[in-house]
């Protein structure tokens, strides 16, 4: 079994910050990919950063130049630095995963999603 576990959300005022965290763990050989998405009130959900285990990274526009995407392969771990944060940046975040197996095969993975709330 695969899980990941997210930290570090909360309710923070326009132009704070606030840094999640994400932790993968189980029987894991590698993880191709891991992305923050969200969700807010009355939207559907955006991908907002994705990194690949080989260091590329890629952001949502209303995103760039705030957020910054980081990961520690060794550690499965991956965390989302948000910066400049705006009330447009409420929502639910959640971290999602590609993980290989130790047999070959794919899958992906979510994790419960964590609150952020940026006031005015």
């Amino acid at each position: 079994q695969v899980q990941l576990v997210e930290s570090g959300g909360g309710l923070v005022q326009a132009g704070g910050s606030l840094r999640l965290s994400c932790a993968a763990s189980g029987s894991i050989f590698s993880i191709p990919v891991m992305n923050w998405y969200r969700r807010a009130p009355g939207k559907q959900r955006e991908l907002v950063a994705t990194e690949t285990s080989g260091g590329s990274t890629n952001y949502a526009d209303s995103v760039k130049g705030r957020f910054t995407i980081s990961r520690d392969n060794a550690k499965n771990t991956v965390a989302l630095q948000m910066n400049s944060l705006k009330p447009e940046d409420t929502a639910v975040y959640y971290c999602n995963a590609r993980i290989r197996f130790p047999l070959g095969y794919e899958n992906d993975f979510w994790g419960q999603g964590t609150q952020v709330a940026v006031s005015s």
